[in-house]
């Protein structure tokens, strides 16, 4: 299923992944379309992400990532920024959730 197959989605509906394959999802609590592979392969968090994390949740965490790497001007060429950002998506997926930095202020919508 293409960029231009012409299928349309309700407001709010899941889009489909490519295999098919479903998981309890960890972020919505329900059985959700899951990722098409690891989104890490050699780390354990990787695997733990696809087993329990929807596209959907996947995709909110993508857009928190870009605010925290930005807020905190991560290098990901360094290990211990690299261990820094793992350590907030295992708080996203699995823990309190991630904390927004001290001081952000989210951008205003466009009205």
């Amino acid at each position: 299923m293409g960029c231009g197959s012409g299928m349309t989605f309700a407001a709010g509906s899941e889009r489909p992944n490519r295999t098919g394959r479903r998981v309890f999802c960890v972020k919505f609590q329900k059985e959700m379309y899951g990722l098409d592979e690891s989104p890490f392969d050699n780390h354990p968090i990787g695997q733990r992400i696809f087993d329990n994390v929807s596209m959907e949740a996947w995709k909110l965490w993508l857009e928190h990532m870009k605010m925290i790497m930005n807020e905190y001007r991560l290098n990901l060429g360094t290990q211990e920024h690299q261990e820094f950002l793992i350590g907030q998506m295992e708080q996203y997926f699995f823990g309190e959730g991630a904390a927004f930095p001290a001081g952000y202020v989210p951008p205003k919508s466009k009205n």
